[in-house]
């Protein structure tokens, strides 16, 4: 039996090259918003609208993508390689389809923007940086397959350096092409999308040329090329990775549904919600790195049978979440005047950032319990009651009250992210009491 120090020390080797892996990933939108915010408030607007909805589509291709890594990990525990072969070919067949396939329903629907009743000159904006970065998605999702391929056989580090250098390659073009340096003429946000483009194309060869070149990884090197198609693969990916997508669906749409309930108050209160998510996404996305962990170790654990350490394991990456996101609480809470000023000077803009970065300090500890609650229950490979109890979390509670706060009781934003707090505090509970029951049958069971 392992102690629980031993465990945290495990979880942290995993977690933390996979949470600067995941901050990787948002911290492209926040470069964007960052550097566009400098331009004015409209376009600062017009990234928060596009954003919105590309987050969207993102979040339910890297749930798709999830898919494998439970499995994969469940491999590992067993030493089963030929199965981690077949996992690899049907991921990646997967995956790309899933990358072509959002892009072409942002360039089909683009346009129903205009009847969202948002200010037409953010919409104006929006729109062409939305179809640049929703392209990117094709690149990303070849990205994805690797990456959660190397996370389940708990190789986590390497995506991490190669996510990261792939952000400092698009802050350097943001600048080029927002502001127009060394004789480009300036682009503004389309500059913003282009250089997110290019950073994640830089990504997937990167990826690529690793998985080639590392003779560890020799086994696998013809999984793209020489597999059997099986529609049971397929099924089993998709019964996990499906679910999981539409998880992230619901959660990163019911902030969406905020940030067009914003654009009914106005282009201020869009701007300042803009800047208050964009940092406590900041916080979510590393806790997903916990979450990503916590797949990884639950997998392992349930491969090798061993569900008391399959416990230990998860219940250990959930205090670590509480811990983690207690930080970022006070944060946002002692530097609430401070950190909107990153993003721009408006004083209306400021002030209202600044009140909804104490409801995000409010909901970290929930927000970090439940997508780690989440992680666990994928690696139990368990999926549609949680996807329930999402729904459950954003439609029926975060939204709904969330707009009786805002317009009926004229709360205005503060209401709104009220109502999210809310939602977000059943998810975690709901949550973390599924993982408890289901874990704790399995230790009579025969796994």
């Amino acid at each position: 039996m392992q102690t629980y120090r031993q465990h945290f020390k495990v979880n942290f080797h995993l977690a933390f090259p996979v949470m600067l892996s995941q901050l990787g990933h948002i911290l492209v939108g926040v470069a964007d918003s960052m550097m566009v915010g400098h331009t004015g408030t409209v376009p600062l607007a017009a990234a928060s609208l596009g954003n919105v909805i590309f987050h969207v589509l993102l979040t339910f291709g890297i749930g798709i993508s999830y898919a494998s890594t439970p499995l994969i990990a469940a491999a590992d525990g067993e030493g089963n390689k030929k199965r981690i072969f077949r996992l690899l070919g049907h991921s990646f067949l997967i995956n790309a389809l899933t990358g072509v396939l959002l892009f072409l329903i942002v360039l089909l629907s683009g346009p129903v923007l205009y009847y969202l009743n948002q200010p037409e000159e953010v919409v104006t904006l929006a729109i062409p940086y939305l179809f640049i970065v929703t392209f990117s998605l094709i690149p990303l999702m070849v990205f994805q397959t690797f990456r959660q391929f190397f996370e389940g056989l708990s190789y986590t580090r390497s995506p991490m350096y190669i996510t990261l250098a792939a952000n400092l390659v698009n802050v350097g073009l943001n600048y080029v092409f927002i502001f127009g340096k060394f004789g480009f003429e300036p682009m503004g946000l389309a500059g913003a999308g282009w250089a997110s483009f290019i950073s994640r194309v830089i990504m997937m060869l990167a990826i690529v040329f690793l998985f080639y070149g590392n003779l560890k990884f020799k086994t696998y090197h013809k999984a793209l090329v020489r597999w059997r198609y099986s529609r049971e693969v397929i099924r089993r990916l998709l019964n996990i990775g499906f679910p999981a997508a539409v998880q992230f669906i619901f959660e990163v749409g019911a902030f969406g549904m905020a940030v067009i309930m914003m654009g009914w108050l106005g282009t201020t209160a869009l701007a300042a919600h803009q800047i208050a998510i964009n940092l406590a996404a900041i916080t979510y996305m590393m806790a997903s790195g916990l979450a990503a962990a916590a797949t990884i170790r639950v997998g392992n654990q349930l491969g090798l049978k061993d569900i008391p350490n399959l416990r230990k394991a998860a219940f250990s990456i959930v205090a670590m979440a509480i811990i983690f996101m207690s930080f970022n609480a006070g944060l946002f809470i002692l530097f609430r005047q401070y950190l909107p000023t990153l993003y721009i000077s408006d004083a209306s803009v400021l002030s209202l950032a600044s009140g909804l970065l104490i409801v995000a300090a409010m909901f970290q500890i929930s927000d970090g319990i439940q997508v780690v609650c989440l992680g666990a229950l994928r690696g139990l490979e368990d999926t549609k009651i949680p996807t329930l109890f999402v729904f459950v979390s954003y439609g029926m509670i975060g939204l709904p009250v969330g707009y009786l706060l805002a317009f009926p009781l004229k709360m205005g934003a503060m209401g709104i992210w009220v109502g999210l707090f809310l939602g977000l505090t059943f998810a975690a509970v709901s949550l973390f009491v599924r993982f408890n029951q289901l874990s704790r049958k399995l230790k009579g069971k025969k796994v």
